[in-house]
């Protein structure tokens, strides 16, 4: 029996990990995967503070974890959730194998990528189309490939894959590119990227590998096809709250619902980090809900002990 289950290990679940910890409550961390998140997988953060020269996603989420455990935080990796129950003021966190408890349940298992559903983008997964430059991108030294998405996500995966490649062409569905000004400035200064606005990505090609995208021009509706080895898909995320379903309140995208203290519409359940319904999603958001998130359970639990 935990004061403290928290389904997520990334930024916004280690952050609360950190603070129930350190407030004496016995906690505990799942992770479906391994600690770090979305974050992990960013090749350099450049915006989270206290960091001047930036800093690699892989180490910035080493250093929460390692903090979290510091303070006692228990964390159990590769432990994906399948159900969760509440009765009588104690709530059951159900993986594939095993059961735990507690009095508090904190839910931040974030997002994940979202893609578009074009042809050959399923086929041709793992074989030049990914989601993940940090893991994928040196893979593709001195090719041609293409980002969709020119987002903050896509313009800053895009320049750590201007490291290997040979040319990078953007594609994006709106007339301009959304992304913070610094970025645009950054890439449309670096001769090996071009921009493709007010396109439309139509399908990705080959049969074994990738070799081509075709895309369409929004405003003529002309199609061309652009010789490339691999394309890195960032078109938004989606909520990892498939197995709240009927537990807890979800807007129409399948965010959670929650107060301004984190709390969602269960007693004892909080919800942090990109998995609630919120405006702007970064680290530092996540990291503030987290411990909002945290003091809000030690005055709940205060009161249950009352």
């Amino acid at each position: 029996m935990y004061d403290v289950i928290i389904i997520g290990g990334g930024p916004a679940g280690l952050t609360a990990g950190i603070y129930t910890s350190r407030d004496r409550l016995k906690t505990l961390i799942l992770e479906k995967s391994m600690c770090g998140g979305l974050v992990a997988t960013a090749d350099f953060i450049e915006n989270y503070p206290g960091f001047t020269d930036g800093i690699k996603g892989t180490e910035l989420m080493a250093n929460f974890k390692k903090q979290a455990e510091k303070f006692g935080t228990g964390i159990k990796e590769l432990k994906e959730i399948k159900n969760i129950k509440r009765e009588n003021g104690k709530i059951t966190v159900l993986t594939e194998k095993e059961e735990y408890s507690s009095r508090a349940l904190v839910i931040a298992s974030g997002s994940m990528p979202k893609t578009l559903n074009v042809p050959g983008e399923k086929e041709l997964r793992g074989k030049g189309v990914s989601y993940c430059a940090i893991c994928d991108g040196p893979f593709f030294k001195d090719k041609d490939i293409a980002v969709v998405g020119c987002g903050n996500s896509g313009l800053q995966e895009g320049e750590a894959l201007l490291k290997f490649a040979k040319s990078i062409t953007f594609i994006e569905f709106l007339p301009f590119i959304t992304a913070a000004r610094i970025l645009q400035e950054r890439l449309q200064k670096n001769k090996k990227a071009s921009f493709l606005l007010n396109h439309m990505l139509v399908s990705i090609n080959g049969k074994n590998k990738v070799d081509s995208v075709t895309v369409k021009d929004r405003q003529t509706n002309q199609k061309k096809t652009i010789a490339v080895a691999g394309v890195f898909m960032y078109v938004g995320f989606l909520p990892n709250s498939g197995f709240l379903k009927g537990i807890v309140d979800l807007d129409k995208h399948g965010y959670i619902k929650t107060d301004e203290k984190m709390r969602t519409s269960v007693p004892g359940i909080y919800a942090v980090g990109d998995v609630r319904c919120k405006e702007v999603r970064q680290i530092d958001v996540a990291c503030g809900e987290a411990t909002i998130a945290a003091i809000s359970i030690r005055d709940y639990l205060q009161e249950l002990s009352k």
